[in-house]
Formats: C-alpha cells, structure tokens, sequence
C-alpha cells in the first residue's frame, strides 16, 4: 500500500519519494489551498498562530512528524488517535550553537560595534567575556547539554546546569533544581533559557526571576518565547538593569511594532537557531527512515507522548 505523505518543501518531496511513498508538496504556512488526504504530515512550525489548527483537518491523516524538537505549538490541534514525533537529534547542535553566537556576540557587544562601522566610527569598546563569566543554563536536556559542552572551552567562572529536579549524573555532575533558582540567579553574569513550553515552564522567568539576576546580566533566550514573562522582561529592559538575547519571543512573530525590538540592551533574531544545512541533511535523514518505518508497519522513532 501507497503512503501517501505531506511534505512542505520539493528537497523533502526528492528525498522521500519512492515506490511505497507519494510526496505530496503541501506546506502548512504556504499553501492556501487546504490539505489533500495523507496517512502522514511532515512539517515545520507555522510562522502564523491561526494556521496551527490546520493539522486537525486533514483527512485520513495518522501520523504527524514534525520537523524540530519542540511539539507545544501542535498538541492542541493533534486529532484523536493520530500519532506524533518529532526530529530529537537534527537540530540541538545548530541550536546550541546560534546560542553561543547569542552570548558571544551579546557580551562582546558586536550589536554596537555593527551600528559604528555603519556610521564608519573607529570607537574600541570595552565588553564583558564569556571567560571569568558565571553561566547558568536553565534546562539540561538535548540542546542544554549541547550548549554545556560548548561553554566549558571559553573558561567561564563557572557553569550551573538546572533542571526540573536535582540530580547527580553518572559523570558526578551536579544537576540543580529549579527549587534552587532563588539562590543561583544572583550569581549568574548570563542566564540562558533553552526549555520547552509547556505549564509548568509558562512565565518561569517572571518579575520575581528577572529581579534575582544581577545588575548587568544577560538572559538568553534560545528554548521557547513563553517561558519569559515579556511585560516583565521589557521593564527590566527598559530600566537599563538587564540585557537580554533573544532567538524566541512571545508573542511570536513578534509584531513591528512592538516595543522588545527598541529596547536597549536587546538582540533579536527570529526564530533561527535550527535553521542550518547540516540540519535539513539531518533532519531528512530521520524523516525518510521514519517513514519507512511507517510503511513497513513498525513503530516510529522519537514519538511524543
């Protein structure tokens, strides 16, 4: 039998097709016209909120795959009995390098020195370092211990890994609590945020958070938009006491107008981290093997609960 898949790009359409599969260009975001029957979507975020709920009206569909690790954008749409997985292994090392290119480039204060060389004004500015620096990373799975194994070789002070629950890795690493975060924020020189959205994480950096951290620290910013409460971040901005570096937003897109773009001490980047070569290879290489597994009836890899 035929399975007939959803694809949003003419590079995955290639990869895919073969006897046993019909690639079927349809993307979420572009395609005005609605979806055609499939047994499985592949697909990326949609840049705009309303088209998320086009996933549930699908007809025939029975497994989604998703083309990232985050799935919180999509659980509220998923229709009954429709399976889902995402692409775990694809995209952490592109993230968590467009987060050291965050801190780096945020610390060494490349968004100044960009604006002086376009008013062509030879002015050497003195910066913060990520060496001597107190780096707390608050979420330790795929893209935090990514990010974690990249931090160490730039010689920070120190690194603190936090995460839901405290524990003592195999490695006799210890891995905080976000119970502790009351005690660990005022140490930090930067904060970055690479956790997933969901109720528990909704706002966890608050007015109370951001008050923790030191005069002068930088959040970052590379998990999702909502984890950041924005109202409270752009007061902090605003005041002059925080910097931050964002690569997520809430909302997201962020709108035009909308004050987090001109406010002082702030890089934005939209929505990028993933967004690499080496990823699309990757994650083509996972998609095409799950949907063999697909075909021949096996279970599919990575799936979300």
């Amino acid at each position: 039998m035929t399975l007939r898949v959803l694809v949003p790009s003419a590079q995955f359409a290639q990869a895919i097709r073969g006897p046993e599969i019909d690639a079927i260009l349809w993307h979420i975001n572009d395609s005005p016209e609605d979806a055609p029957a499939a047994d499985v979507l592949v697909t990326e975020r949609p840049r705009e909120f309303e088209n998320r709920a086009r996933v549930g009206s699908i007809p025939g569909l029975r497994h989604v795959h998703l083309l990232s690790i985050g799935s919180d954008w999509i659980l509220g749409h998923m229709p009954a009995a429709v399976t889902l997985s995402n692409s775990r292994g694809a995209v952490e090392d592109a993230t968590a390098e467009h987060g050291m290119a965050l801190i780096l480039a945020a610390l060494r204060e490349l968004p100044t020195a960009a604006v002086q060389q376009r008013r062509h004004d030879w002015a050497p500015l003195w910066t913060s370092s990520l060496h001597g620096s107190v780096v707390l990373v608050l979420g330790y799975g795929g893209v935090g211990k990514e990010l974690f194994s990249r931090l160490g070789p730039f010689r920070p002070a120190a690194l603190i890994p936090v995460a839901s629950r405290a524990r003592v890795l195999d490695d006799g690493r210890q891995i905080h609590g976000t119970v502790e975060l009351p005690e660990l924020l005022p140490q930090a020189d930067v904060v970055v945020v690479t956790l997933p959205h969901n109720e528990s994480t909704a706002h966890l950096v608050d007015a109370n958070f951001l008050a923790r951290m030191k005069d002068g620290a930088l959040l970052v910013n590379i998990g999702r938009g909502p984890v950041v409460d924005t109202d409270a971040l752009l007061a902090e901005l605003s005041s002059g006491r925080l910097r931050a570096a964002l690569d997520v937003t809430d909302p997201e897109p962020l709108p035009a107008d909308h004050p987090l773009w001109d406010a002082p001490g702030c890089l934005i980047t939209p929505h990028m981290a993933g967004n690499t070569a080496e990823f699309v290879r990757l994650a083509t290489e996972i998609t095409v093997e799950q949907l063999g597994r697909i075909s021949r009836g096996e279970a599919p890899l990575h799936l979300v609960e």
